[in-house]
């Protein structure tokens, strides 16, 4: 419910600045996406660098399937 009450371009500013900052040399978690495929993401610290640069992705992408539910009216 919290979800559906913010708006949706919060969810993209948050996405775009917390979810790929630092922006140079790469996006963290571009960094830390290649990390995870290679086998090399082990250190908790890095971890939670992922975790933590995931949240506004994920939280954009729930509130586009729950907007994609919501029957038209």
């Amino acid at each position: 419910a919290w979800i559906d009450r913010q708006p949706l371009l919060l969810f993209i500013a948050a996405s775009l600045t917390l979810g790929l900052a630092p922006f140079v040399p790469e996006p963290h978690i571009v960094e830390k996406l290649r990390m995870l495929a290679a086998g090399e993401l082990s250190r908790p610290i890095d971890i939670f660098d992922l975790l933590l640069h995931a949240l506004p992705w994920s939280l954009l992408f729930v509130k586009l399937y729950l907007m994609a539910r919501r029957p038209a009216s």
